[in-house]
């Protein structure tokens, strides 16, 4: 999407009350710090978390000064979520990934001790999280964890890893159909990427889920599970799920059989059924 079109889609997206967008960071994406001033100033009120920052695409110094000069302009309305994205990602750039939670853990006190002579301003942040000591030290050393690619099921494991004060932000595929043949369909498309990736893997293997489920884009039980999918009640439904099991935010990826077309429309009809 262009600079152009994503100005105007989330202009779309705070006219229709939401409050919140969630902007990935991956291989061949925008850069999350120039994406994010470029939708703050697209808007007047809408919050932009990113989800997530890769903490291997910046040293600390400029993750926490980058965060802190968004913060300074827009106060109030934006969310740094960090991540150790994952080891394919990570060697593409030529670096090593290795012992994740403790770097993330020295990530975290260099951002902290890191120096600034802009204006003095505190920076919200979460951090990616599914196993359980990465969950206990978001709770630690921050406003709490961003889940990404759970069933709901894992929510309450991440509620009691957390505790009852936290903020837990669930993401939430769904698909705006109601065949269940094209649906599932749709939602294999975009879970097969991420079922080749070890820290999701591992997170569903930890939840009970097998080979079998696993496999060639997941069973039809795991990809139930993982997507949401048919009428906006049943999306609705999957969302109050979340909340019922402690999630105290859930960000809507909106998933279609054209993944190159507009998701605007089903949007629009999801907004008046959730808002």
């Amino acid at each position: 999407m262009s600079a152009a079109g994503a100005s105007d889609y989330v202009r779309a997206l705070e006219s229709l009350g939401f409050r919140a967008l969630w902007i990935p960071e991956s291989l061949g994406s925008k850069e999350a710090f120039a994406h994010a001033s470029l939708l703050l100033g697209a808007t007047t009120k809408l919050v932009i978390a990113t989800g997530i920052a890769n903490i291997w695409a910046r040293d600390p110094v400029a993750m926490a000064n980058g965060a802190r000069t968004l913060v300074d302009a827009y106060p109030g309305r934006f969310l740094l979520g960090l991540g150790v994205s994952h080891a394919p990602t990570v060697q593409t750039r030529g670096q090593t990934y290795s012992r994740p939670l403790e770097y993330m853990r020295r990530y975290l006190d260099a951002m902290d001790a890191a120096p600034y002579v802009g204006p003095k301003v505190e920076v919200s942040r979460v951090l990616a999280a599914l196993g359980p000591q990465m969950l206990r030290l978001s709770a630690e050393r921050t406003l709490g964890a961003h889940s990404y690619f759970v069933p709901v099921e894992h929510t309450a494991v991440a509620r009691k890893e957390l505790g009852a004060g936290p903020l837990l932000a669930v993401e939430q595929a769904a698909v705006l159909d109601e065949d269940p043949v094209t649906a599932r369909a749709t939602a294999r498309r975009h879970m097969k990427r991420y079922l080749e990736l070890d820290n999701y893997v591992n997170n569903l293997r930890r939840l009970g889920w097998g080979d079998a489920d696993l496999a060639e884009g997941g069973s039809d039980k795991l990809v139930d599970a993982i997507a949401a999918w048919g009428g906006t009640v049943a999306i609705k439904a999957r969302i109050d799920e979340h909340r019922k099991r402690g999630g105290d935010h859930v960000c809507l990826q909106v998933l279609r059989a054209d993944p190159k077309g507009s998701p605007t429309a089903d949007i629009e009809r999801i907004a008046k059924a959730v808002l």
